[in-house]
C-alpha cells in the first residue's frame, strides 16, 4: 500500500516563496542543505513498538524474532518505539537479549514503561538511557527523539502526554543548528490528539513547520511513532507522520474480553484477555535511499476472535484494528 488518507495541502503563497527562495540559492548551497540527495547512502532501521513485555507472556519472543531479522540484515541502527518494558527484576532476561545485540540501538520512552510507580530515571538507569530526548546524524540524515511524556497542564487525569517547554526549545535549537534532512521519532503520535496522541501536536507540528520554512527547503521529512496498536500514514502540510503498528496486540478492553490462552498463562498474564493479540511479533525496517523512504511491510493475524467477530464498533479512520505493518513508501 503505497498510501492512506494523504492530506495534501495547498499551494500556497507561502509555498511558493519557499520554491522561489530554493530555486535563488540553488547555486550556492551545498547540496545536503538543500536536501535533494537523500540517501546518497542507503540507510536502514530496524523499528519495533509496543512489545509490552508486561502484558505479554511471550514478549521476549517477540523481541527476539526482531533481533534476529535485525542480526540477518546487520541494518544502520535499530529502535525501540516504547511500551517496552518496566524495570522490575524479573524482566532483565527481557532486557538481556536486547543488550547482547550487538549493533546501534536506541530506545525511546512510552507511556507504560513508567507504569507500577516508576520514574522516568529508573526507567532509563534500567534501559541504560542516557537522555529523554536526543539527536544524532547518521550518513547525512539527522535523527531526533522526543519524550511525549511532559506533564500536562493542570487540570489533567490519566497518561502524561505532553511536550513541555524545556523541550520545545530544545527542539527548535536542534532542528536550527542541523542543515541536514531530519526524522523524528516519538512514541505518542504528534498527527493528532483525540485517539491518544501528544496533547499540544499541533504547537510540535508549528514548530517543524517553521524550521522548514525558515530553511528554504523540506527539513523535516517525516515522524514515526507507535503507541496507538495501529497501522496509518497521513501527511500534513508536507511533513509524512506514521504509526507504526505493535508488535504484540490491540488492546479492546472490558467490553471485548476473551481468554484465549491456558489458564496458566491467564493467570501469571492477566491482561492479555483484554486484548486482541497477534499471531507473530510485528516489526519493520526502513530504508531510506534515492529521495523515498520506504517502510516494509509485515502481515500476521490475530489469535482467536478479532475485532469483527467480537463485534466491536468500527475503529477511528486513523486506528484501524489491523495485525499489519503496511508497505508505506514516501517520496521526498
Amino acid at each position: 500500500m503505497e498510501s492512506k488518507s494523504i492530506q495534501k495541502s495547498e499551494y500556497s503563497r507561502r509555498n511558493f516563496l519557499k520554491a522561489s527562495t530554493l530555486a535563488g540559492a540553488a547555486m550556492v548551497l551545498p547540496v545536503d542543505v538543500l536536501g535533494v540527495n537523500l540517501g546518497r547512502e542507503k540507510i536502514e532501521i530496524g523499528l519495533i513498538a509496543d512489545i509490552h513485555q508486561d502484558v505479554m507472556h511471550d514478549g521476549e519472543e517477540r523481541l527476539q524474532a526482531f533481533l534476529d531479522a535485525a542480526n540477518r540484515r546487520n541494518p544502520d541502527f535499530i529502535m525501540q518505539m516504547g511500551d517496552f518494558c518496566v524495570p522490575h527484576d524479573h524482566n532483565k532476561g527481557f532486557m538481556t537479549r536486547w543488550n547482547n545485540y550487538q549493533g546501534e540501538k536506541y530506545h525511546i520512552l512510552g507511556n507504560h514503561d513508567m507504569d507500577h510507580g516508576f520514574s522516568k530515571e529508573q526507567t532509563m538507569a534500567y534501559w541504560g538511557m542516557p537522555k529523554k530526548y536526543y539527536s544524532f546524524d547518521k550518513k547525512g540524515v539527522h535523527f531526533i527523539v522526543l519524550d511525549g511524556n511532559d506533564q500536562n497542564p493542570k487540570p489533567w487525569s490519566g497518561y502524561k502526554r505532553y511536550i513541555g517547554d524545556a523541550q520545545k526549545q530544545w527542539l527548535i535549537k536542534d532542528l536550527e543548528k542541523t542543515n541536514k534532512p531530519t526524522i523524528v521519532f516519538s512514541h505518542q503520535t504528534l498527527e493528532l490528539e483525540e485517539t491518544g496522541g501528544v496533547a499540544n501536536f499541533k504547537e510540535i507540528q508549528d514548530i517543524f513547520e517553521n524550521a522548514n520554512n525558515n530553511a528554504g527547503f523540506k527539513k523535516v521529512l517525516c515522524c514515526l511513532s507507535g503507541h496507538h496498536h495501529t497501522d496509518f500514514m497521513t501527511q500534513i502540510n508536507d511533513i509524512y507522520y506514521v504509526q507504526i503498528n505493535s508488535a504484540s496486540y490491540y488492546w479492546v478492553g472490558d467490553d471485548y474480553k476473551t481468554v484465549r490462552f491456558s489458564e496458566a498463562v491467564d493467570k501469571t498474564h492477566p491482561w492479555i484477555k483484554y486484548t486482541v493479540p497477534y499471531k507473530e511479533s510485528l516489526f519493520t525496517f526502513m530504508t531510506i535511499k534515492n529521495n523515498r523512504i520506504i517502510i516494509e511491510p509485515r502481515k500476521t493475524e490475530f489469535v482467536g476472535p478479532g475485532p469483527d467477530e467480537l463485534g466491536m464498533p468500527k475503529s477511528h479512520p486513523h486506528e484501524p484494528i489491523v495485525p499489519t505493518i503496511s508497505g508505506f513508501k514516501m517520496k521526498i
